[in-house]
């Protein structure tokens, strides 16, 4: 056995929860995101651990992903969504049963949604409980992330805040998981030296970074990227190999591109007849992304598209997962021959919706290279798992660093969004402020609590990249402006003690978030 493979998938969602609309086009992205990965993820898990193929995979899951899929509204609202979809797909079998080609996609449609939306109800509804089962046995290590997925570098002025964003993921992780976490998901990956002590101080044994996090640290590590490093707290750092994930990410030589693969940008909600297509849309009639595809990629240079194969593409995925399997193992040979103290490890983590819904039949592939491992030269790992078995690791200073372009923080602190953060530091201050207090009344304890909910919605980095990528801008700016000024709302009400409990009731059911948070939390 020449070494290790950790595949870690971080699956993370903005908190998007309308009540006050009947349907909201933002919580789209949950829907789709259950249906083409969370749900086939669990599929997967499912037959790998019926046919006794051992698999061990980190998946992060954020507070905010977690208490979506944990809400009653959202869920039903998903139900409801699947009841339509599922009825779109049986019109388009009686309307393609002439056409022999796009009939089998019909009904390969068909059964997907068909087979989620029974799964969904299975599970009775509730996917991160059958998340937690996975866990229990041994194939999953679960993490958080920061609590909403909030960037600590953009709070390093601020330590009681960036501490705040730990401590709540690890309180919400313990309630939906039963145990204490073993290590945490840095939003974005960003680290700047010293946020390690908030990790320690809250029990944490060990974060990841991307590669020049660690290749740029001092002294520069031993291993290099193949083996984790500690912090002088005494926190394990894991770095991103570089070489699997050019394989899944590059837009050159990543398998996703290949023509065979369904095309993701060719929609039948684009594609259909209007007035057909009309009653599954939202209820204002534009048109959007539905989630039914005929067309495979084809030639991503060209406009012609051939007719989706999904016998065709499931052989692809497989081949695509031996071709990474026999990589891993040159790969991992090659470092063994090279470290003689101890096997290397190659940590490979990528968003868990490009698995499913970027990359459509990324959990096939995902499966067998489960699968293909179990005749290879290497395991699979948790980080957790690797440290058990090398706890004696080399101390260094782990470089600031972020993935995403430039590596250093460069999305997120940009000319189109960089006017958020001086009113997220005084938002922040107006929350320490108010921390100190003592309630006079319940409705002013809840308000606190409520302060504290708005702060960290505020802080999740979604917003400024959705800024700087220029999709669903109005969206994020309207965000972070609503989040900012309910709190200082709240703090003037709390302030005054004229605390108007109704208008407190409204903005609790929408910003519903960690039903249990305490605004002590900012006290340190």
């Amino acid at each position: 056995m020449e070494g290790y493979f950790s595949l870690v998938l971080h699956a993370h969602l903005p908190y998007v929860r309308h009540p006050e609309y009947k349907e909201f086009l933002e919580e789209d992205w949950l829907y789709e995101a259950i249906t083409e990965t969370y749900i086939p993820f669990l599929m997967m898990f499912e037959r790998l651990h019926r046919d006794n193929v051992e698999f061990n995979i980190t998946l992060t899951m954020s507070g905010t992903l977690a208490n979506m899929l944990k809400d009653d509204l959202l869920m039903s609202r998903y139900l409801r969504h699947m009841d339509k979809m599922v009825e779109l797909c049986e019109k388009e079998l009686d309307r393609l049963k002439d056409q022999p080609a796009f009939l089998k996609v019909a009904r390969h449609n068909y059964d997907t949604y068909r087979n989620a939306r029974q799964y969904f109800l299975d599970c009775n509804r509730d996917l991160v409980s059958k998340f937690r089962y996975f866990q229990d046995l041994g194939h999953l290590e679960i993490i958080p992330v920061t609590a909403t997925h909030g960037m600590l570098p953009m709070m390093k002025d601020y330590d009681k805040v960036a501490n705040a964003q730990v401590l709540q993921a690890k309180i919400d992780y313990m309630e939906h998981f039963g145990r204490e976490p073993k290590g945490i998901w840095l939003a974005e990956c960003a680290y700047y030296p010293g946020q390690d002590k908030y990790l320690a101080e809250n029990g944490i044994r060990y974060f990841l970074v991307d590669a020049h996090g660690i290749m740029h640290a001092d002294p520069r590590p031993i291993y290099g990227v193949y083996a984790p490093v500690y912090t002088e707290n005494g926190i394990a750092a894991f770095a991103r190999d570089l070489e699997s994930s050019e394989q899944v990410w590059s837009s050159e030589i990543g398998y996703p591109g290949d023509g065979t693969y369904r095309e993701f940008h060719k929609d039948a909600g684009y594609e259909l007849d209007y007035d057909y297509i009309k009653p599954y849309l939202h209820s204002d009639g534009v048109r959007r992304n539905i989630g039914i595809k005929y067309f495979a990629i084809t030639d991503k240079k060209g406009t012609y598209k051939a007719i989706y194969d999904p016998e065709a593409t499931y052989n692809k995925a497989k081949q695509h997962a031996y071709d990474f399997v026999f990589n891993r193992s040159k790969q991992l040979e090659y470092l063994a021959s090279k470290m003689k103290h101890r096997k290397p490890i190659v940590i490979s983590p990528y968003d868990a919706e490009l698995y499913g819904h970027w990359w459509y039949e990324g959990p096939i592939f995902l499966e067998y290279v489960f699968r293909a491992m179990q005749i290879s030269n290497f395991k699979s790992i948790t980080p957790s798992q690797y440290l058990d078995k090398y706890p004696m690791n080399q101390v260094v200073n782990v470089s600031m660093s972020s993935w995403g372009a430039n590596g250093y923080f460069d999305v997120w602190v940009d000319g189109s969004n960089d006017y958020i953060y001086r009113h997220l530091h005084k938002v922040a201050e107006k929350m320490l402020e108010i921390a100190t207090y003592e309630p006079m009344n319940d409705v002013e304890r809840r308000a606190m609590n409520q302060m504290a909910r708005e702060l960290m919605m505020a802080q999740t980095s979604c917003w400024p990249f959705i800024m700087f990528t220029g999709t669903m801008v109005g969206y994020a700016h309207k965000k972070i402006s609503d989040h900012t000024n309910r709190l200082f709302k709240l703090y003037e009400d709390i302030k005054h003690h004229s605390v108007d409990e109704e208008w407190l009731r409204e903005i609790e059911s929408r910003d519903n978030i960690f039903r249990n948070i305490d605004y002590r939390i900012y006290r340190g």
